[in-house]
């Protein structure tokens, strides 16, 4: 009895530890596919649902690119940053320069309800931004913001009543010079939202109008503030809801069902949170593990195809290209 009780131990100790032994190896097998990659992913995100991405269109030469939107018919408009342009894609991936411009690079972009055209545009280097406007045909150049304010306008976003939020991108990392400014219908002058920020970026709107999400590209934070007028925070309603690891929170869009999705530059992926702030879902782009695809700036959202259209680039091929996922559940 004794020695039937001594070999079913033996056997069990050896069924736990051979257990332990695979378990172990294939954590460390994991671990070291995880640390094989040019941009792993967080350890606090590995978990998080995940979709991967398809290619829809290489941009051949175009070094950078910002600000997607789509217009009424379907079209989408996009910034070539080195080249100064403003691209137009048609739904058959035809593509055509609507606007140059020789003097500044063209980024963030929003359309207003008559169709005209919203470019922040700026130049890092000389420091010095401005707000400009066209029509639908890429014509009749209007500045909302001149140079001379001293603003250094990233992305921009239109609210219910066709005022426009901008991130002004000044400062760095221990410099919070930049903020969220508010552009009043009339387009007279621009008042202060959120001051004191590193590196202002993506900004969005929720559906309801009420809370608006900023990135702060420099400190790796998303905000949430919660408004009682377009330029007026709600007492205790500003939140830091998330602070990102690695680099960097660029451009952030909300779909209509109030989610957020934050393009994280230098990784090539989208992250996804709830209306509450809570990261759920990432959307991955092709061969980021090997180091391409990962300048990721943007993305649009198609409502009617509840797809997503993330913008990027890859520095090593000097191309840039669009992807297309459907949107997380």
């Amino acid at each position: 009895m004794l020695a039937c009780i001594f070999k079913l131990f033996g056997l069990a100790c050896t069924l736990v530890f051979s257990c332990l032994f695979f378990e172990q190896k294939g954590y460390a097998e994991n671990y070291l596919k995880k640390e094989s990659s040019l941009a792993p992913i967080p350890a606090s995100e590995q978990n998080l649902q995940t979709v991967f991405a398809e290619e829809w269109l290489t941009l051949p030469d175009v070094h950078g690119v910002e600000g997607p939107v789509f217009e009424q018919d379907g079209k989408l408009l996009l910034s070539d940053l080195s080249g100064k342009r403003i691209l137009r894609i048609s739904k058959n991936k035809e593509i055509s320069t609507l606007f140059h411009r020789n003097d500044i690079s063209l980024g963030g972009l929003a359309i207003d309800q008559t169709g005209h055209i919203i470019i922040a545009s700026l130049d890092i280097a000389q420091n010095k931004g401005a707000i400009l406007s066209l029509d639908h045909e890429g014509k009749n150049l209007k500045i909302l913001i001149p140079v001379s304010a001293g603003l250094l306008p990233n992305d921009v976003v239109f609210d219910r009543l066709g005022g426009l939020y901008i991130s002004d991108f000044r400062g760095n990392a221990t410099d919070p010079s930049g903020g969220i400014y508010y552009l009043p219908p009339e387009k007279k002058n621009a008042v202060s939202v959120l001051p004191h920020l590193a590196m202002a970026n993506g900004i969005a709107i929720s559906p309801n109008g009420k809370e608006v999400w900023v990135t702060e590209f420099a400190r790796n934070i998303l905000y949430r503030l919660t408004l009682s007028d377009p330029t007026h925070i709600i007492p205790l309603d500003t939140n830091a809801v998330y602070y990102f690891t690695g680099a960097a929170p660029d451009s952030t869009r909300t779909d209509k069902n109030g989610n957020i999705y934050v393009a994280i530059y230098g990784q090539g992926r989208v992250l996804v949170f709830s209306p509450q702030g809570i990261a759920f879902a990432q959307i991955l782009l092709p061969r980021r593990d090997e180091g391409h695809n990962l300048r990721t700036t943007s993305m649009a959202i198609n409502k009617e195809s509840n797809e997503i259209f993330i913008v990027t680039s890859d520095d090593k091929d000097n191309n840039s290209r669009i992807f297309k996922s459907k949107i997380p559940l």
